[in-house]
């Protein structure tokens, strides 16, 4: 190739990348979508967390939710009540409020008061454990404690005690909806703190079944429906079944006579009280396993 040839390639290709950078400038221009530099701003006054409780897939769809006026700063309850008065104010909008929610676990059967039919030895993961044959535990819907929960909790908020049953801290709960996810048994459910009366059982086995699995378990007897006001409580496939759509009308009244105690109120977001004729449950030790 001559000299000639050479200064025609480079003109070529010189005039190719005119032609296509100005195609690109043509491009960026019509195709420019404009984007609220707001979002970054709020993006960045958010925790980062990524926790999906607001509703949002993540911090900056929450944050563009904010600007387009679609949500308020209350709903992110992760962050602290500065944080939201922040945020507000950034946008010169009302913090909004949001009725707080907590984690329940509808399960008390803890090792001291609950049977196994079978030892679990494997993958340390209620998961895990779920496959194989349900998990050994005699009752086929409760707590398998070996944590799931307390371990995709980022917030530190599920401790195990020790009978390995999931303890929700109230104060730190986000109802960031992981553990409702991932517990095999489906235990777990987001409950408005205000709601006080709670069913800490899911076995839908017979009575006389049912307390041969586990010493707390809810037997289906139906008196914390008849002490409970109309429609609070009803009896559905041997399980006491709580109406929360009444839940202004529940009253610990209907905890007083359960004789497992199954039917706890919760004085306080973290703490639970049984009514005067549960049984009083002493022992700490493991169960046997059953023969």
């Amino acid at each position: 190739m001559g000299i000639f040839g050479i200064f025609m390639a480079g003109g070529f290709m010189a005039g190719l990348g005119i032609a296509l950078a100005g195609v690109l400038a043509v491009a960026n221009k019509k195709l420019f979508v404009y984007e609220d530099p707001r979002i970054d701003e709020l993006e960045e006054l958010l925790p980062k967390t990524n926790c999906g409780a607001c509703g949002c897939a993540g911090c900056r769809a929450f944050s563009e939710k904010l600007v387009a006026g679609q949500a308020t700063p209350a709903q992110c309850t992760v962050s602290s009540p500065d944080q939201v008065k922040t945020i507000a104010l950034y946008l010169g909008v009302n913090a909004g409020s949001i009725d707080k929610k907590v984690a329940r676990l509808a399960c008390a059967g803890g090792r001291h008061v609950a049977y196994l039919r079978a030892k679990y030895s494997g993958y340390d993961s209620c998961r895990a454990a779920a496959v194989v044959s349900g998990g050994g535990k005699e009752c086929a819907w409760g707590c398998l404690g070996l944590a799931d929960c307390a371990n995709v909790c980022d917030f530190g908020a599920i401790t195990m005690d020790i009978h390995s049953l999931p303890v929700v801290d109230a104060n730190k709960c986000t109802a960031c909806n992981d553990c409702v996810e991932i517990c095999p048994k489906g235990l777990f459910s987001l409950q408005p703190i205000v709601n006080k009366l709670w069913v800490a059982c899911k076995n839908q086995a017979d009575g006389e079944t049912a307390e041969k699995a586990c010493e707390v378990a809810c037997t289906g007897c139906g008196r914390c429906a008849a002490d409970a006001k109309p429609n609070v409580i009803q009896i559905v496939n041997n399980l006491a079944v709580i109406n929360y759509d009444f839940n202004a009308d529940a009253e610990r009244s209907a905890t007083e006579r359960c004789p497992t105690g199954a039917i706890v109120w919760w004085e306080t977001p973290n703490s639970s009280k049984k009514g005067t004729s549960a049984k009083k449950i002493l022992r700490n030790g493991e169960l046997p396993v059953l023969k």
